[in-house]
């Protein structure tokens, strides 16, 4: 087309536009987690639309098509509340109270936008001279303030969902310490890398292509949240609320070091550790007991949340293996006991015996020796 020109900065950027478009897609029709899915669909778009002023600006369309000025792509004060709103119906299975209004700004930021773009176009060019440097800062300031205010959110959420899941589960880093872990870590990465182009921009111009950058990293961190949310989008996220009634329900005073003691012979004696699914709720009904009565037992009489309790109880059971000359391969002995993943063994058994199991495995050899 005349006075268009698609090089490889638009090029790259379409690739990653399209790829996000159909993520976001495939994530409409997940049906786990269905609300977190979809909240996340919605983020992908955002981000897509936040690099389409970028894509054709690069082919020249705002050169040929100058109407284009304020076309209402670029809605960024949407995307730390969406991913706040995602990882909150995550943990808990809804939208945060009143979840609208933390998408306040960014219909703020949409209204400007659209407005202006609907002015007659002598009166927008006019406008776009007059105002678009001012809101184009304060919009910035927007996006470091949300994004470090959210990312913050999200790690408190975060916290207390870990801490929910320890007391009532064994399994809990299938569900929390990977995936939203590392979004977090993602979302705070991004603060970091915008905040830099920023400052640089406002000491030293960088220009349109050099802004270019910028944009590819939002890209990518587009691509990663949305790779990896399809990836865990039918994991079944145990709601906190419903953790929390399993674990905070109050028994009558009791022996609870006694009993913590007695049921952790029985545990032993019985293996039930070995279930890598063990939860708080199967281990109360195989001991006769209810949920409220077993983590007390645990927390308060034996000084450990639930998931520490297990897995010491599987690392012990990896070790006893190894004592009796089993020479198999440590993950088989691991996945025997009723570790999930080598990384959760490696964990657990360190914190057991304050070092790995290879190194164990190879100081109680030379002992017999």
């Amino acid at each position: 087309m005349d006075g268009l020109s698609f090089g490889w900065r638009t090029a790259l950027l379409l690739v990653m536009f399209i790829q996000l478009l159909l993520l976001a897609l495939s994530l409409t029709r997940a049906l786990q987690n269905r609300i977190a899915n979809r909240t996340m669909a919605v983020l992908l778009l955002v981000l897509a639309g936040i690099l389409i002023p970028w894509m054709i600006g690069f082919a020249g369309f705002y050169d040929k098509w100058m109407w284009l000025t304020f076309a209402p792509f670029q809605i960024s004060l949407a995307v730390a509340p969406l991913f706040y709103l995602y990882a909150h119906a995550i943990v808990t299975g809804q939208w945060s109270d009143k979840g609208y209004w933390h998408l306040a700004p960014a219909a703020l930021q949409f209204f400007i936008y659209t407005a202006s773009f609907l002015l007659p176009f002598t009166l927008k060019m006019q406008w776009a001279d007059l105002a678009a440097p001012a809101f184009t800062w304060i919009t910035s300031i927007g996006i470091m303030v949300g994004l470090a205010y959210y990312c913050y959110a999200s790690l408190r959420l975060l916290q207390h969902y870990r801490a929910a899941l320890a007391a009532a589960r064994s399994d809990g880093h299938r569900y929390a310490a990977l995936w939203l872990g590392n979004a977090i870590f993602a979302l705070a990465l991004l603060l970091l890398i915008w905040t830099s182009f920023l400052v640089w921009d406002l000491l030293s111009p960088l220009g349109y292509s050099g802004l270019m950058w910028l944009y590819v990293a939002i890209g990518a961190f587009a691509l990663y949240l949305g790779i990896e949310a399809w990836r865990h989008a039918t994991l079944a996220f145990p709601p906190i609320d419903s953790l929390k009634a399993v674990a905070d329900t109050l028994p009558p005073p009791r022996d609870w070091i006694e009993l913590g003691k007695l049921w952790a012979e029985k545990v032993k004696a019985e293996d039930w550790a070995a279930d890598p699914d063990l939860s708080l709720a199967t281990l109360a009904r195989k001991l006769g007991t209810n949920s409220g009565h077993l983590s007390r037992a645990i927390n308060e009489g034996l000084g450990v949340n639930f998931a520490t309790f297990v897995n010491d109880l599987r690392a012990r059971s990896v070790a006893a293996m190894m004592m009796q000359g089993r020479q198999d391969d440590l993950l088989d002995l691991a996945l025997e006991a009723g570790f999930s993943s080598k990384a959760s063994f490696n964990r657990a058994f360190a914190a057991t015996f304050g070092t790995t199991p290879s190194q164990w495995r190879k100081r109680q050899v030379s002992n017999h020796e």
